[in-house]
């Protein structure tokens, strides 16, 4: 039998509008370039702006050479590559972009990740490309998604035949053989299957992920994904992930020491990118692993923490010398009232610490907050926003709430905080609370991002730097790279900022001014520029 593998990342970012009209996008406004004129520059591209390093004049936005692998595709890949069956593959974002192509030749099951769907109409996109390019082939799901709508994905999906719900490392192989002849769906673990009319739910069974080996990675990869437990020991009211993976499990420090040495040799990787919701924990094991991994020759390193496990310069120093450049860290609100809706179990004294803690070292950080959660209204939102105008430094990201299915916990609080949605199943649908609505809570985003990047000099959105590589000027320290970026980012949503079109030409003269005192300039037209990693 031959097998089509479908995952990949979901189809949408919510908050990619936010810089349309800036520089950031290829076709700037008749204003901008305007501006632009007016400000001297009217070439000016971003592209070229440069900085000389070791006799060698590099771009300042160096293109990203390499993005992280799909946890789930890896994970997946190296299931079907053990397994020995045939097997080909296509990334979801090709059906999402009308772009994908069915391979040639007979396809007899076609296997579907739904990690990154969050909702039916999604889904259904999916099923129906595959019943499109591949009418008659059956489909076997598995991933988030499913793992809770199981029922309801099979009731709505004739195609979908089987859910492998959890592990898939033993469950997964066992389902196709059972479809190919040879064994039982009856004896699959984890399955739910169809048996004629009616829909079998087999036991379920857990694997054992400290003896069982690690995904097996293909080929060269600079960097890895990498999963370190599954479950979670929280319940924030705003993630349905331990609902979907109820058993909380996780590996070692020693065979995450040995896993992460045998990536570097055996794939080259250079970089390890822990996608755990929260790599620090348990305690135990976050402090195994500052003994064992200053000298053991492991890749550099990024994870999720939480606050609270940031509380000391002694546990920074430690993670900077176990190889860790980068945390991504949860704070989500700066009102103790909204984080105890939200069941976050930290305070603001713990955000407020981890970030003075952080800014005073050498690590990359970004900072998580969220605007709408149910039951906070804009006094209280009030306290995150001045906070980010006047305190907050570093990278930081503000997400508007968005209720991505009726399976998340804050639907406890329905009754108590009046929770509306329009549908519950797709997050860009209007919602309402007690304390604010959808278009409020948008109204906030804006403003609090606008009001960040005119006020706070050391506070830098994080969305536009993803396309490029990281650090901006890796051999300057973390206060330069934040001012450069702040003049970047001001320089570039002038034309956003300004409807008085000299007003944002000085905003433009004065970030090139800027740019210029810490090494930046715009390189004549045609000279090549370094994009190489510095």
């Amino acid at each position: 039998m031959r097998f089509l593998l479908l995952s990949g990342l979901g189809p949408a970012n919510l908050n990619s509008p936010y810089l349309e009209g800036s520089l950031f996008t290829a076709n700037p406004s008749e204003a901008a370039r305007e501006m632009l004129r007016r400000a001297g520059s009217a070439d000016l591209s971003l592209g070229r702006l440069a900085f000389d390093q070791h006799g060698r004049r590099y771009a300042l936005l160096r293109p990203r050479a390499d993005t992280t692998p799909h946890l789930t595709t890896v994970t997946l890949l190296s299931i079907l590559e053990n397994s020995g069956h045939s097997f080909e593959r296509l990334d979801l974002e090709d059906v999402w972009e009308g772009r994908a192509k069915a391979p040639a030749g007979d396809v007899d099951v076609v296997l579907l990740s739904t990690t990154y769907i969050w909702n039916g109409p999604i889904l259904g996109s999916a099923v129906r490309w595959v019943r499109e390019n591949l009418p008659g082939t059956r489909i076997v799901a598995g991933g988030q998604f499913t793992n809770l709508k199981f029922m309801a994905a099979m009731r709505d999906h004739p195609e979908i035949v089987a859910v492998v719900r959890g592990d898939g490392e033993i469950a997964l192989p066992r389902t196709l053989d059972a479809l190919a002849g040879r064994g039982e769906l009856s004896a699959v673990p984890n399955l739910v299957w169809r048996d004629e009319e009616n829909i079998r739910i087999n036991p379920t069974e857990y694997v054992d992920i400290e003896e069982f080996p690690s995904p097996l990675v293909l080929g060269d990869q600079p960097i890895v994904p990498y999963e370190s437990m599954r479950g979670c020991p929280f319940d924030c009211k705003f993630c349905s992930f331990p609902a979907a993976s109820p058993k909380w499990r996780y590996k070692s420090a020693d065979k995450i020491r040995d896993d992460w040495i045998s990536y570097a040799d055996r794939n080259g990787a250079d970089v390890i990118s822990a996608m755990d919701s929260t790599f620090t924990i348990p305690p135990t094991r976050l402090r195994r692993l500052l003994e064992i991994l200053p000298d053991s020759g492991v890749p550099r390193w990024e994870g999720f923490s939480r606050a609270n496990t940031i509380n000391s310069a002694e546990l920074v120093a430690g993670l900077k010398a176990a190889h860790c450049f980068q945390l991504h860290i949860g704070f989500e609100s700066m009102n103790d009232d909204t984080l105890k809706r939200m069941s976050k179990r930290v305070s603001v004294k713990q955000n407020r610490r981890a970030v003075e803690l952080l800014s005073e070292s050498e690590l990359s950080y970004y900072g998580l907050f969220i605007v709408g959660y149910p039951g906070e209204d804009p006094e209280m939102f009030q306290d995150t926003q001045d906070y980010l105008l006047r305190e907050y430094s570093g990278h930081f990201a503000l997400s508007r709430f968005s209720i991505t299915d009726e399976t998340m916990p804050l639907w406890q609080d329905r009754e108590e905080l009046q929770i509306v949605a329009d549908d519950p199943t797709d997050p860009a649908s209007p919602w309402s609370h007690i304390g604010m609505n959808s278009a409020q809570a948008a109204q906030l985003y804006k403003e609090t991002l606008d009001k960040v990047r005119l006020t706070n000099d050391k506070a830098v959105l994080s969305l536009w730097q993803h396309d490029y590589q990281h650090w901006l000027m890796p051999r300057h320290d973390f206060a330069t790279n934040i001012a450069v970026e702040k003049c970047l980012e001001r320089m570039s949503m002038a034309p956003v900022d300004h409807t008085d079109l000299d007003a944002g030409a000085a905003v433009i003269r004065d970030s090139l001014h800027r740019l210029r005192d810490h090494g930046v300039e715009l390189a004549p037209a045609g000279q090549t520029l370094v994009c190489d990693p510095v």
